[in-house]
């Protein structure tokens, strides 16, 4: 069936996720009114999924835009499929509803579409911000994993949140969900980066054997944020084989690179705050790549990732150790 940018995915519990969302973090000193007018732009030209998350700082001008255009009629509640993730230092069992209820609150909804856990690496309870010691390093907790999924999915069953799942996890720690005694409900998805440079080619078939949708992260090459993003990395839209083939389509790089995800069976992020890209980003189910070019496109992958999260490689739980 061809891709129409009303096409959704329908996740092992039934609920469906649009095939693309938009992305709205961004670093500290961009303004959070960017991504309530991102968000608006959005909703007019057509995106019906829109990703963020608690820790991202921007949910009160997320929810304010979503909620503007239910107001004027642009979209239907039912129509915005609506991705939250819960931050770290929320990770004990009796605190990760709370953390959800605080989403909520900011964003004046009553529920969310998608509830993830945001990295399996946990810092101290208690704050926001992680807390750190004398030296400016972070205070890890190492809270089971499993039990944190407990919190999950009873807020799945209290209608808080429609579904839930996980993001930068790796193969090992999603079995320990899958395999926990008296599992109630699956993760939907697992969003990662992913990318031209980064394939996830094992992860994504690990994922796809288990009914897990995978969503990616990065797409179009990240932020470059100095925080998180390695800076020696190459910029992945200047690429020239990608560049090739999108001269070749009379498409946009970014658009080329969003449709091989998509043709992959892969859900995708794409963050952009600049309206005409936005719009540009939804004009992937016009055009559809060959064989030669998926081939060609996935000979690129490096296994090179941009984001950056080696600081905590020392935390237990730490998911880019493992090969995938």
């Amino acid at each position: 069936m061809a891709l129409t940018k009303h096409s959704r995915i329908t996740l092992n519990d039934g609920h469906k996720i649009p095939v693309v969302g938009l992305g709205t973090y961004a670093p500290d000193e961009v303004p959070k009114s960017q991504a309530e007018e991102a968000v608006k732009v959005a909703l007019e030209v057509g995106y019906q999924h829109i990703d963020s998350a608690f820790i991202y700082g921007n949910e009160v001008e997320v929810g304010r835009a979503i909620n503007a255009k239910i107001t004027d009629g642009t979209v239907k509640r039912e129509d915005v499929f609506y991705t939250s993730k819960l931050w770290s230092t929320y990770h004990t069992p009796e605190l990760v509803h709370s953390c959800l209820v605080k989403s909520l609150k900011n964003l004046q909804l009553d529920y969310v579409d998608l509830y993830l856990i945001h990295i399996p690496i946990e810092f101290k309870p208690g704050q926001d911000l992680p807390a750190t010691d004398e030296n400016g390093k972070e205070i890890y907790h190492n809270t089971d994993i499993r039990d944190t999924w407990k919190a999950m999915e009873d807020c799945k069953e209290a209608g808080l949140v429609k579904s839930i799942g996980v993001s930068n996890f790796n193969h090992k720690q999603l079995e320990l969900i899958l395999n926990m005694p008296g599992l109630r409900y699956k993760p939907v998805c697992n969003q990662v980066e992913c990318h031209l440079f980064l394939n996830q080619s094992k992860l994504l078939e690990f994922c796809k054997s288990h009914d897990i949708i995978l969503e990616a992260y990065g797409v179009l090459g990240s932020t470059r944020d100095v925080n998180w993003y390695d800076q020696t990395a190459p910029i992945l839209l200047e690429d020239p084989v990608l560049n090739a083939i999108a001269k070749k389509r009379g498409r946009t790089p970014a658009q080329v690179a969003m449709r091989h995800m998509l043709q992959k069976g892969i859900v995708v992020l794409a963050k952009s705050f600049k309206a005409e890209r936005i719009k540009q980003n939804l004009e992937v189910f016009e055009f559809e790549l060959s064989e030669d070019e998926m081939e060609t496109l996935n000979g690129l992958n490096q296994n090179r990732r941009f984001v950056d999260y080696s600081q905590w490689k020392d935390h237990p739980k730490y998911p880019f150790h493992e090969e995938y």
